[in-house]
């Protein structure tokens, strides 16, 4: 093929893979995808307990590393970015939140035309194919990407979802649905025990067409700006340089980091920055890598008794029946997403919408990690607030674009959000122990814990704390009154032609869900966007 398409597309991720498996629907359009890492062809891509492995395998994942700060304690936090076709949705936790409406009622807010709730529903609807019972006003059945309840069960996951509804915190059907508060299991993008990565959802089918031309290990090392418009892509092979070019766009869909840094390296970006790193200066945009957010989740363990975990299951003999229950088709723990129930609810009585969420599943973690498993029975709870106000950035740290750029979320940096995670352990707490799980609780793993002393939670945090996976934010979306925007409600970026972006770099505040779903929305409105296509009608709901 020719190395010149109408539209290059950098990253087969979450939002990559729609964008180019819409693009290439139209016969008559070309598109040429860069993706950084290999095709998707590891076995613990598709098994949905090989997130495990895919977590420390760099052929898949960046492997990138958040600085330090004063809530990690001086720690050094991981920050995994999937590396492959279908990138973070091929190495994620499986999970399938969308938020609240709300979240996207507050970017329309924020003077993004076109960005509510009821506008972006229908492109919620347009991706999934929901699995299972749903009020088919706000969920999709048609779409590629699949979503299906747990189909393994688990006296502990009854009990604990028992415990808090005997505290007052509905069982909630569908936290998908209309409302999110609530208890109850994860929704999830398996299906017949395999992954669905966006890619596998959406991309997947359309390789070989003769439109379509999608190069792996293809690392992005620059955007190609000739008179102020983007006109192609400059990638590493090996080391070696090679340039594809763009007739009518260069869509970025890098990710949180990638995206901001790429520009950077393009002279994009804040222009001391850029000086300092000795790029020459193309647009001055000083909110390129900042903005960024992330939950910050603290993990807590306990020991349990009485049943079995998936700890015991793992090992020996019961494992090899858990393969078997696996390779039948049949419900095993292979096909078992890392987290079973989720708890969303509101850190004080008098907030209308909930704004701290609780994570429960019926395995522990040595040192609070989530690739190995305890040697004991055990089960593990995460507690983060849904919105927080803490903003860190991402910043290149030279102009080779092989060296990983700095990471710096300052988690927990607002005594509000300090506030709002305290109340969301003391509630994760308050379930563990409730009646409900007294026949299972055994102790706790982590130190015995004082909910009601500040100094305490706050010494936990700081040694239990890690990243919820959910960057986001760094090449933020705002109006042109907005100083800190880097692009406009249309994805374009600001002072440059022909270049768009699109992931979750460019969400303006953080969504009360993992980030998976609302990026795979931005990649539907995005290809509407860059096709020129009429959206569709908002869908406003009545309460």
């Amino acid at each position: 093929m020719s190395d010149t398409f109408d539209y290059v597309i950098v990253g087969a991720g979450s939002a990559g893979s729609v964008i180019a498996g819409r693009l290439a629907a139209d016969a008559a359009t070309s598109l040429c995808v860069l993706e950084a890492g290999p095709p998707d062809r590891n076995l613990f891509i598709h098994v949905p307990a090989g997130f495990m492995k895919t977590f420390v395998n760099p052929n898949l994942n960046w492997m990138y590393e958040s600085e330090p700060g004063p809530a990690t304690g001086g720690r050094i936090v991981d920050a995994p970015r999937g590396k492959t076709l279908g990138g973070s949705s091929s190495i994620n936790g499986h999970i399938y939140s969308r938020g609240q409406s709300g979240d996207y009622d507050t970017w329309a807010q924020l003077g993004n035309r076109g960005w509510g709730h009821a506008d972006v529903l229908p492109y919620f609807k347009r991706a999934e194919r929901r699995v299972g019972p749903a009020d088919e006003r706000v969920r999709g059945r048609d779409g590629g990407l699949v979503v299906t309840d747990i189909d393994w069960s688990h006296p502990l996951c009854e009990a604990f979802i028992a415990g808090a509804v005997g505290l007052g915190i509905p069982r909630n059907p569908d936290y998908n649905g209309v409302r999110q508060d609530g208890v109850s299991y994860t929704q999830r993008i398996i299906h017949r025990n395999r992954r669905v990565s966006s890619y596998r959802a959406f991309l997947h089918a359309h390789r070989g067409r003769a439109n379509v031309d999608i190069r792996t290990h293809a690392h992005a090392s620059k955007i190609l700006i000739e008179e102020g418009r983007a006109v192609g892509v400059r990638y590493l092979v090996d080391g070696r340089p090679v340039e594809v070019r763009a007739r009518r766009e260069v869509v970025l869909c890098g990710g949180t980091v990638n995206s901001p840094q790429l520009l950077q390296l393009s002279g994009i970006g804040p222009g001391r920055l850029l000086r300092d790193i000795g790029v020459d200066v193309v647009a001055d945009l000083p909110g390129v890598g900042e903005n960024l957010r992330d939950h910050y989740a603290v993990r807590m363990t306990a020991r349990v008794k009485n049943t079995n975990t998936i700890n015991e299951l793992s090992r020996g003999l019961p494992l090899a029946g858990e393969v078997l229950k696996y390779l039948a088709g049949r419900p095993s723990i292979l096909s078992l997403s890392p987290t079973l129930v989720y708890v969303f609810w509101r850190s004080h009585p008098a907030l209308e919408n909930g704004d701290i969420q609780v994570s429960f599943t019926p395995a522990s973690y040595k040192d609070g990690v989530q690739n190995t498993l305890d040697d004991h029975p055990g089960v593990s709870i995460a507690a983060w607030q849904q919105r927080p106000d803490s903003r860190g950035w991402v910043r290149a740290r030279s102009a080779d674009p092989r060296e990983k750029p700095l990471i710096q979320p300052n988690y927990v940096a607002e005594e509000s959000d300090r506030q709002v995670l305290f109340a969301a352990i003391r509630l994760g707490q308050r379930i563990l122990r409730s009646p409900e799980m007294a026949r299972y609780y055994d102790a706790d793993h982590t130190p015995a814990l004082d909910v009601e002393n500040d100094d305490a939670l706050w010494e936990l945090t700081k040694a239990r704390g890690t990243t919820g996976f959910h960057l986001m934010g760094t090449c933020r979306m705002g109006p042109a009154s907005d100083p800190q925007a880097v692009v406009d409600d249309t994805l374009c970026v600001r002072g440059i032609d022909g270049l768009r972006v699109a992931d979750a770099s460019i969400m303006p505040t953080m969504p009360s869900s993992n980030t998976n779903a609302p990026t795979i929305m931005i990649g539907e409105k995005a290809a509407d966007l860059i096709a020129g296509k009429t959206p569709p009608a908002p869908i406003v709901l009545e309460d």
